[in-house]
């Protein structure tokens, strides 16, 4: 992979983390995503697989390169080649898996060829109280296709064709119960080696930079409050009118990561202005002792925070839209490779216990 279409493929998994990353707004969390394409566009591949520890890229494969790579530091750091070799084959039988399974989908729904997308998302959280939770799930076309109902052991079909995978995995009889151990016990325990490993990069605190605008248009001002170069990811923003939070009014864009690892965000509203000065943007996040207020004051507006956004990123966001309108909506639902040397292997912390064709 050439260093420009790398850039811009680092670019496109950055921007859909951050759009998918809802998950990341738990105290700790291990998430896996896996998206097949049928008819792949230049600069997207046909297979990939994404892994994220609190919303942070770690680890990425795509059917192009065919290895599992390092996408942070600290992972680099702490694993050695036999961990790599592990993950990348373990990356390569799910892509010949997930390739015989967009042919049953298309067949299943009647469907010719042409571009079709199938998703697979996993992973585990820790709570604050030491509490567990887990998840997998599976996404065609942009919409629900099946589920795991954990705790029952069975899995939840969202129509007719996936039904068929649903009596399937249930008569296979361990395929719920292997992703159920997986998500209680080795997704939890690859997920503290990672908080470890990523300690000083995953729990550090970068105040957001914030700036506030307005534009008049046919007597509306809309007002735009942005954070910028902050982290952790979760954030609150809001529009109060004489210290009331205005939700209803406000639009919101989503919390999205910049090249340097901090995110960005924004929040806009429209008011009469003869009332701006009754506005203001409340910022709250971990790295400030207490909620911050800004106003509008147009002469602070000579500063522009800088964002960039390849245009190649278009393009790809298009292909994978699918997807992130599919996770969007799983927003409020809800391995690897060996350590270094010296360090107990275990079982891989993306090896889910197989995945087993649909």
């Amino acid at each position: 992979m050439g260093p420009g279409r790398a850039g811009a493929l680092g670019l496109v998994l950055g921007l859909l983390l951050g759009v998918l990353g809802g998950a990341a707004s738990e105290p700790h969390s291990l998430r896996y995503f896996y998206t097949a394409v049928s008819d792949p566009s230049p600069g997207v591949p046909q297979f990939m697989t994404v892994g994220s520890v609190d919303g942070e890229v770690f680890v990425y494969y795509d059917s192009e390169t065919r290895r599992k790579e390092p996408r942070a530091d600290w992972i680099a750091a702490n694993t050695d080649q036999q961990y790599w070799d592990r993950e990348t084959e373990i990356s390569r039988g799910n892509e010949q898996v997930f390739r015989v399974d967009l042919d049953t989908m298309r067949e299943r729904y009647n469907q010719s060829r042409g571009s079709h997308i199938l998703q697979r998302m996993y992973g585990c959280d820790l709570l604050e109280d030491g509490s567990i939770r887990g998840f997998s799930q599976y996404g065609y076309e942009g919409r629900e296709f099946i589920a795991l109902d954990k705790d029952t052991r069975t899995f939840t079909a969202a129509d007719a064709a996936a039904q068929i995978t649903k009596r399937k995995w249930e008569e296979e009889g361990t395929v719920a119960e292997r992703w159920k151990f997986y998500l209680e016990n080795t997704c939890i325990e690859w997920l503290r080696k990672y908080m470890s490993y990523g300690k000083d990069v995953l729990e550090r605190r970068e105040r957001p930079e914030v700036r506030v605008s307005g534009m008049e248009a046919d007597k509306i001002l809309t007002l735009s409050c942005r954070a910028h170069g902050f982290y952790p990811r979760p954030i609150s923003i809001s529009w109060l009118k004489d210290g009331m939070v205005q939700e209803q009014e406000t639009q919101r864009g989503s919390t999205v990561p910049n090249s340097d690892g901090t995110y960005h965000i924004w929040a806009t509203i429209d008011v009469v202005p003869g009332d701006k000065d009754k506005y203001q943007c409340r910022v709250e996040h971990a790295s400030l002792p207490q909620p911050g207020l800004f106003s509008w004051e147009p002469q602070s507006n000579l500063i522009p925070i800088v964002v960039g956004v390849s245009v190649a990123v278009v393009a790809v966001i298009a292909a994978l839209a699918g997807f992130a309108v599919w996770k969007s909506k799983q927003g409020k639902k809800e391995k690897g490779y060996n350590v270094a040397p010296g360090s107990d292997g275990g079982s891989n912390s993306s090896n889910a216990g197989s995945n087993p064709s649909v």
